[in-house]
């Protein structure tokens, strides 16, 4: 990456001279005697690093950086300083500054710094990059849908996200809880923090425990050393409970008390930890029926359930398939380093007809398995998973005219079932409920050709 370097001095030699001592790097470097030129460049531009002489007569070094500070905060800064001003260097660094080095200047020393101040800053801005890529990918970009049941559920995020509530989400397994859950943490003041998340349904109430309040070296078998526990780091950031209404009630009870105290212990220890964590817990049963059985503790779900956001099943938010659809075949040949792919205005009839039990995860899987396997440009009906073909078949009706004869009806059905299995003449008999010679009789009765069969 080519950086902008500023030098400020009134000195000319000593400008010539740090411009020569920098010169190779494939930097632009740019030189002027004062504060004021210095301000001009700096608003016309990007300066990545302003290398700053203290006294100067106009404007001295320590008002120039508190300038630049406020015009362009992401500009580093060395500081030039002679031996009688080296406490005003010092509150230079306490400003800001990233180092100070002393007149006259090592030019050696000054290059080394000069790396290490441009190295230190791109690795800011590629942090940057990064933690904005994070934000899109999990934020409300992440969660495709523009349907009025998932405006809804957006119009609650940015509500919740701001505050420090609990926040429980419901839905079907597959919905897309986890999605929504790291768009609340993403869009709060948290986002600067961890997003942790954890699957409780997957694991043992010791290892639950483990895995949350971390343990202490020797506290059970296989502890060796000590581990620092989910809720300890996310401290200050969001913790995601998934499945927590598959938790036992011993585990319940401990977890209460963290939400309550916001403290704990770790397994096996006696020293108390105390950490800021908002926490965002997701079911997909019915958590009131799990109350009243006794399967989850009542107190747990109201400091659970501050919040509550429903996260509504595919199939009730059909206009939303076509825009899930192109987004995973988007993501999929990308991945596979296809050609995007098109799907025939049949195919995505069927998809958005399908009733998608394991909803949006399902069509995904669906998705990407379409695309591994595709071998032409477009995705036709024939190309979709087995069971969607089924239920359209299923759902497929003959429209009789009032009046036919039963011949007629039969000749129809017959027909249009063949025409179903693409000729096949077995399959068309189980279909119809008929045998096979019975079948094969009426087709010639009926002269239906093997062209009309297929």
């Amino acid at each position: 990456m080519k950086h902008r370097i500023l030098i400020v001095d009134d000195e000319k030699n000593t400008r010539d001279g740090l411009l020569w001592g920098l010169e190779g790097k494939n930097n632009e470097i740019l030189a002027v005697a004062g504060g004021s030129e210095a301000l001009d460049i700096v608003r016309a531009g990007d300066v990545h690093l302003m290398i700053t002489d203290l006294k100067m007569p106009e404007m001295d070094g320590l008002e120039l950086l508190k300038a630049v500070r406020d015009e362009s905060p992401s500009t580093e800064a060395i500081i030039l300083t002679g031996h009688g001003t080296v406490e005003t260097a010092v509150e230079a660094i306490k400003l800001g500054a990233f180092d100070y080095l002393m007149k006259p200047v090592n030019l050696d020393e000054l290059g080394l710094l000069v790396e290490r101040v441009l190295m230190q800053r791109d690795l800011k801005d590629e942090n940057a990059a990064l933690r904005e890529q994070l934000e899109e990918r999990h934020g409300f970009a992440s969660i495709v849908g523009h349907s009025a049941k998932m405006e809804a559920v957006y119009k609650q995020v940015r509500q919740v996200a701001p505050t420090r509530a609990s926040v429980l989400l419901t839905g079907e397994s597959g919905t897309g809880k986890e999605l929504v859950a790291a768009a609340i943490h993403y869009n709060s003041p948290r986002k600067r923090k961890r997003f942790i998340k954890l699957n409780c349904g997957a694991l043992t109430t010791t290892l639950l425990e483990s895995e949350l309040f971390g343990h202490e070296a020797g506290s059970f078998t296989d502890a060796r050393k000590q581990k620092i526990g989910r809720f300890e780091l996310a401290d200050e950031g969001t913790l995601f409970l998934d499945e927590i209404t598959e938790t036992a009630p011993e585990f319940q009870v401990r977890l209460l008390r963290v939400l309550q105290e916001q403290e704990f212990e770790r397994v096996g220890g006696t020293q108390t930890v105390r950490v800021d964590v908002r926490v965002i817990a997701a079911t997909n049963r019915d958590v009131e029926s799990a109350v009243r059985d006794g399967r989850f503790r009542e107190d747990l779900y109201y400091r659970l359930n501050v919040v509550r956001i429903e996260i509504p099943p595919l199939r009730e938010r059909r206009d939303d398939i076509p825009l899930l659809v192109h987004a995973f075949l988007e993501e999929f040949c990308r991945e596979n380093g296809k050609p995007l792919l098109k799907i025939a205005p049949k195919a995505m009839t069927m998809l958005c007809e399908y009733d998608w039990p394991g909803n949006v995860r399902q069509l995904r899987n669906a998705i990407e398995g379409m695309v591994v396997l595709a071998q032409g440009r477009e995705i036709g009906a024939r190309n979709l998973p087995e069971e969607i073909r089924a239920e359209a078949s299923s759902r497929r009706t003959l429209l009789l005219r009032v009046g036919a004869t039963l011949a007629e009806m039969e000749k129809e059905m017959i027909r249009a079932t063949l025409e179903e299995t693409k000729g096949n003449r077995a399959a068309a008999a189980r279909i119809l409920g008929l045998g096979r010679k019975t079948l094969y009789r009426k087709i010639e009765e009926y002269g239906l050709s093997a062209d009309e069969e297929g």
